[in-house]
């Protein structure tokens, strides 16, 4: 790396905050459900997305909350879903009335847009033709958190106590960006294209919860 490069911008205030302790629910990412048709078929069973056990206080017994709709902006127009909403699920638990909402992994967290339309816009993978343009300021917004300092995120893994983890934290480096922390982790985890951002960012969010790759 040359010793002339310009220091990293600092990343937004909302991308290193990871979830107060004082507070009681949060959102769970579900790592393993990559697919609208895997989510809808979870969502047909009532125990598909439930919480074996409170992540809070442990206890065993959560019940169903309600089926909040999430709007996604800028999906590939489809026959199937023209509407462009995906249902999630909400659970609570019984003992702390915490509430635990339960993303599918395909959904960017606080972005409004699926990890594959993130991904098409700032990787520069060809997009769907029927993919509405995303707005070229979301697009600046999205390329600069990418190129801001990856430090916290590389501390993560390299204290992960994870072998494999923890070398990819250390192929990367302190002074990496956020983008270069994404190409080493989908090389050496073998991520297919559509899941490079999806899958460190569920990493991330399991890891330190609240804390967002972008």
């Amino acid at each position: 790396m040359s010793q002339e490069r310009l220091p990293l911008a600092a990343p937004a205030d909302c991308l290193v905050r990871p979830y107060p302790s004082s507070q009681k629910g949060r959102t769970l990412i579900a790592e393993e459900v990559t697919d609208r048709a895997t989510h809808e078929q979870r969502l047909r069973s009532p125990d598909g997305y439930r919480p074996s056990r409170c992540p809070r206080c442990g206890h065993d017994v959560l019940h169903l909350h309600d089926y909040p709709e999430r709007k996604l902006l800028a999906e590939p127009l489809n026959a199937d879903h023209p509407a462009a909403t995906v249902r999630i699920v909400r659970h609570e638990c019984d003992a702390c009335r915490a509430i635990w909402r339960v993303l599918p992994a395909f959904l960017a967290r606080r972005l409004w847009r699926s990890w594959a339309v993130v991904e098409a816009v700032t990787a520069g993978a060809p997009p769907p033709a029927t993919q509405p343009e995303v707005p070229p300021r979301t697009e600046r917004r999205w390329t600069a958190r990418l190129a801001s300092a990856a430090m916290q995120l590389v501390q993560v893994l390299a204290t992960s106590a994870d072998t494999v983890l923890e070398s990819i934290a250390s192929a990367v480096g302190l002074q990496a960006r956020r983008l270069d922390l994404v190409v080493v982790y989908a090389i050496t985890t073998d991520s297919p294209p559509g899941r490079k951002l999806a899958n460190l960012a569920a990493l991330i969010h399991r890891l330190v919860p609240g804390v967002r790759l972008m």
